[in-house]
This record gives C-alpha cells, structure tokens and sequence, in this order.
C-alpha cells in the first residue's frame, strides 16, 4: 500500500518513461486483489481498477473522469461526508480506515472498509488521494483468520507446531516448547526432529510425510514418542538411552513387613515417575501425543503448493497410562483367579505351585524359579520394624524346587528341579534371592545399561537362565515362616519390574506359599 502513492505519482508526473510506464500501471492496478481508486486534488476519479469494478460493477470508462461519487457510488445524503473525509487524507498523515456503504451499478449496497492516503508531487503538495476499499465480511474474514493463527501460537492449551516440507519447525507455540522440554519456542526451529526425540522420530515424520503427500488423516492419531535428555540435546547426538538404572544394581522396595513391600524407598532399577530435580528416566520422557495434522498449501497458487503441515497435539500420557494400569489390573486379576480355580483341582499341591508360576507368566515374566528352603523351622511370626535389621540374618540353603518353561532356549537346566536331592542352589553371597529371603520382602535386580557378554556374565554369576536382564525375588510367607523365595525374570526387551510388579508377584507368592507348605505338611505325614 505505501508505494502506492509513488506510482500514482511518478505515471501522473512529467513523461519521463513514455507509454510504457503507462502501460505497466495499468497492469499492476488492474492486477491488484483490492478495488483501488484515485482522485486528484479536485477530486476528480483518476483511476479505477478491475477489481472496484467487478464490485460495484462501475466500468472503468464510467468511473474515470467523474467528480466525486455522489449519485452514483455513494448516495447523495451520504456524499458529503464520504468525500470529505477521503480527500481529508491529502492532509492528514499516514493512513486513515473508514468504513462507508457504497452504491452498485444496479442500486445495491456494499458495506466496504477503505484505506486512504494522500498522494505529494515532488514539491511536496498535495496532487491527490488514493483509496484501497474491499468487501468489510472478507476483511473480518481475514482478520479472524488471523487472529485465530495468533491465538493457537500463543494461548492454545495444544501444541502447535508449523512444520515446512523439510520437516523442520518454522514455527511453534508455548504449549509445544512445553511439551518438548525447551527453554524457548526458538530453540526447537529450523532443528531435524531427530535432535528432539530419541524415539518415535520415524513415524512422527512418516506422519507428516503422509500428510504432505495424500493431506489431512480422516482422525487424530496417538504417537508414542521418548524425548532425548538434554545431555543428548547439547551434544547433537544420538546417545544410548538414558534408563535411569543402575549397572548391576540390587534394589529393595522398601522396608515393609513380612511377605510384603511396603515403606517409601526406591528401587535402583528407576520408577515411572517425573522426580523434580533429577535427571528423568526413560519412561518420564516417553509421552504419549493425540496429534491432528492439516496440509498448508499456498492460496496464490493455480494448484495448491504444499508449504508444510500444521501439527496438533495434546499429551494423553496420562489418561494412555491409567487405561493401560486399568486394562493390566484386570488382566492380572482374571490370571490369579484361573490360576486359584485350576490349582484347586490339583491333588498334588506342588503341582498346583507350579500351575500358580505357569499362569503368572503371561504377560509378566519370561521365567519363573521356585527355591525351596531346605529346613525352613518353625519361626514366630512378628511385624517387622527397625530392630528387625539388627538381627542377624540367616544363611538359607535353597533347592530349585521348580522352573518355568522347562526348558532354558532348548537345553535342558543342568540340575533338574527338584527338592529330593536336597542339593542347593550355589548362589552367591549378595544374591538377590538371598536377600529376599534374610530381608523378607521383595528384592528387584537389573543389569542397567550392560550388553552382549557383561549381560551374559551378568545372568551367569547370579545363575539365572542366559538372557535375563531383570529380576524380581520375592520371599515365600506362610504360617509365620519363610519356605523359600519365587524369582521371576525377564529377558531384553522388557522394562524393568516396579513396584506395581513386586505387589503382584507378592500376590503369586501368596498361593504359592500356601500350596508349598501343604506339601510340606504332606511329605511329613507321609515320613
């Protein structure tokens, strides 16, 4: 709009460019997306565009040369007014906006908004006055239009990120910082994806690849993302993952009573839970987003020109978790009672024992082991407190009693479960199953970040089956004694067990105890 005024000035100045600069204002105003029109300083009609044409349908043959606007664009009780407030703007800096109502060819009116500004010749007095008016509901149209891409990069409770068709962010809102753990919305453009998220990368830019290829999805879409630590971001690279754990750590859960894990301590294999001030752990930066994408294509284009996506999304990781907690805690519940409905048709309780470990593995474990102890005694029962520690421990001697699956991938174990023998298993001093066993709780045991031969040598030293990487021992109560210790494992791939997982190993060791004991109490009857 503002060299506007210099081109009217210099096609209505002294003929220094001859008919072709004629020419090319006549093009450019002709080709103008606005209705523009011009008067001189007498107020005299001096140019008229084809898009004030097309609005009020005035030809430019009728329009040009007319004084004023009265009786034919403007009504004449309003002409006074109108004009009088556009030719004000020869002396009237800057722009000044009106809205009036002007006169169609056919007697219809137009509610339109006008932008005015003066026009100075090169002594610097006023030589006119030009006008750029439109339709007022397409300018409210385009205001709201822009008001509502404000209103989503600044105040929206989603993330907004205006993604090019590199796949860049050119532009992002606060919520979108937010949610990708930036100090400013400036950190995260013109940066790969790949420098913010550590996993979900490919399927996020599949996403977007799709969208600029065949457009928007018909519905939102739930991606499952891991944001990279920040020691990652400030390198640049794509370092391990950081899963909180502890190389070789043997944790306990707390310091509750017998038979369960209670109290508030933490385990060193790391928690779900976002801890302020500590690094978070790798399920803190998995997130879970419901993102909605939209296609941008350029509205000046003959065809539509992909400019990038528009990406919407919301953390649901939340509400995703509890549906998940939901769904596992019925699905453990169903377990438990099969487990308790198929061990009572088992007229041999050590049998019903392993059934209770057989079930428990779906979905929990890959392996299940039942040491027995050898002579558990008689021993009171008593709540547990802190004078329980002082005492000192026993030194258990524990026989495999059962293992499931039978077999360890494809070889058979090189001792066969078995209580008869009486040939304990040679664990280490410090073994988690000891622990267990001396602590009377739940013991959990991860190898944290060690791969290839340390996870092998790993499993080896604690003799557990090749391939397992995380532990949980849980101490078998029963009549206030301790007959053993149920260890279930899991092999790569799996997360470490929480404590959600002790409690529920607790409740397996529960059956199990009551089953191993009534065999105990058989096998003495029977003696």
């Amino acid at each position: 709009m503002a060299a506007r005024p210099e081109t009217h000035s210099a096609s209505s100045s002294d003929d220094e460019g001859g008919p072709d600069d004629e020419l090319l204002l006549a093009a450019l105003l002709d080709g103008m997306d606005a209705a523009l029109c011009a008067f001189d300083a007498d107020g005299v009609v001096t140019h008229w565009n084809r898009e004030a044409e097309r609005m009020l349908g005035w030809t430019q043959e009728e329009a040009v040369g007319r004084k004023g606007l009265a009786g034919w664009a403007v009504r004449p009780a309003d002409a006074p007014e109108v004009e009088g407030r556009l030719l004000g703007a020869m002396s009237s800096p800057g722009r000044q906006v009106h809205e009036f109502a002007l006169l169609t060819k056919d007697g219809g009116r137009v509610l339109v908004r006008i932008q005015s500004s003066g026009v100075t010749g090169a002594d610097g007095r006023p030589k006119g006055v030009y006008c750029a008016f439109s339709e007022v509901h397409a300018q409210i149209d385009l205001e709201r239009c822009i008001a509502l891409s404000e209103a989503l990069l600044e105040d929206a409770s989603w993330g907004v990120v205006l993604v090019d068709a590199d796949l860049r962010p050119t532009v992002a809102n606060a919520s979108a910082a937010r949610a990708f753990r930036v100090p400013a919305r400036a950190a995260m453009l013109g940066r790969p994806l790949g420098a913010l998220l550590e996993q979900g990368m490919e399927e996020l830019e599949g996403a977007l690849q799709h969208v600029l290829g065949e457009g928007a999805p018909p519905g939102p879409a739930e991606l499952w993302v891991t944001l990279r630590p920040p020691a990652d971001r400030a390198g640049g690279g794509a370092g391990a993952a950081d899963t909180g754990q502890e190389d070789g750590a043997t944790a306990q859960d707390g310091s509750g009573g017998p038979g369960r894990s209670g109290g508030s301590g933490r385990a060193g294999a790391g928690t779900d839970g976002d801890d302020a001030g500590t690094v978070p752990t790798e399920s803190a930066r998995r997130r879970c987003w419901r993102s909605g994408f939209l296609r941008l294509a350029s509205p000046l284009a003959e065809e539509p020109v992909p400019l990038g996506v528009a990406w919407l999304f919301q953390d649901v990781t939340a509400q995703k978790r509890t549906e998940r907690e939901a769904a596992q805690l019925r699905f453990r519940d169903s377990q438990l009672h099969r487990a308790a409905r198929a061990a009572a048709e088992c007229a041999d309780p050590a049998e019903a024992a392993c059934l209770h470990l057989e079930f428990a593995l779906a979905g929990f474990a890959d392996h299940a082991l039942l040491d027995l102890a050898a002579d558990p005694g008689p021993e009171p029962s008593r709540t547990r407190d802190a004078s329980l520690d002082a005492l000192p421990p026993s030194d258990p001697r524990l026989v495999r009693a059962a293992l499931t699956p039978a077999v360890e991938r494809g070889r058979p174990p090189f001792i066969e479960p078995g209580t008869a023998s009486g040939i304990p298993v040679a664990y280490p001093e410090g073994h988690p199953a000891l622990q267990a066993y001396q602590r009377c709780t739940s013991v959990r045991a991860s190898s944290g970040e060690q791969r290839g031969p340390d996870a092998v040598e790993w499993a080896r030293s604690r003799k557990w089956p090749r391939g397992s990487v995380h532990g949980l021992c849980t101490v078998l109560r029963c009549r206030g004694r301790s007959l053993g210790v149920v260890t279930f494992l899991r092999d790569a791939g799996r997360r470490p067990f929480d404590r959600e997982d002790a409690d529920y190993a607790e409740q397996i060791a529960a059956h199990v105890a009551a089953a191993a004991d009534l065999a105990g109490v058989l096998e003495s009857g029977r003696r």
